[in-house]
């Protein structure tokens, strides 16, 4: 799969980049998991199917209008990463990784606002590939 993700998703990266380049010890804890998710979201062949769920990667029920997808990680005491993905219809190439959180900070909240954060994420991730597109 290829990933692509929103400039906000970038953002946080680049931000979380500098943050482990100054020495942070908990950035750099989350960049390891949130890197190792975004390789098992390339090594994915196509979109998976609710029937396909593992631990590692679980549908998002919480979501309202697109097929959320979440990437987890086995258990870090203090460390509890979730970058939350959505695959585009009709894609055999494209995974958007819209947001990451470290849920070990807020616990299950995190989910209470996925589905509505996702919704807006998507809709900004079309309209950069459209204007990528033009």
């Amino acid at each position: 799969m290829h990933i692509d993700w929103p400039a906000d998703f970038g953002a946080w990266l680049d931000d979380l980049e500098e943050r482990v380049e100054k020495g942070d010890g908990h950035a750099k804890q989350i960049l390891i998991l949130v890197t190792a998710a975004l390789k098992r979201l390339q090594e994915l062949k196509e979109p998976p199917t609710r029937d396909q769920e593992s631990a590692s990667l679980r549908w998002v029920r919480q979501s309202r209008r697109h097929l959320l997808w979440r990437v987890s990680h086995p258990y870090r005491p203090g460390v509890a990463v979730r970058l939350i993905c959505w695959f585009p219809p009709d894609s055999e190439t494209v995974v958007v990784a819209l947001f990451a959180g470290d849920k070990a900070r807020i616990g299950d909240v995190f989910y209470n606002s996925v589905g509505a954060r996702a919704d807006g994420l998507i809709d900004q991730w079309k309209r950069e590939a459209m204007r990528g597109r033009s």
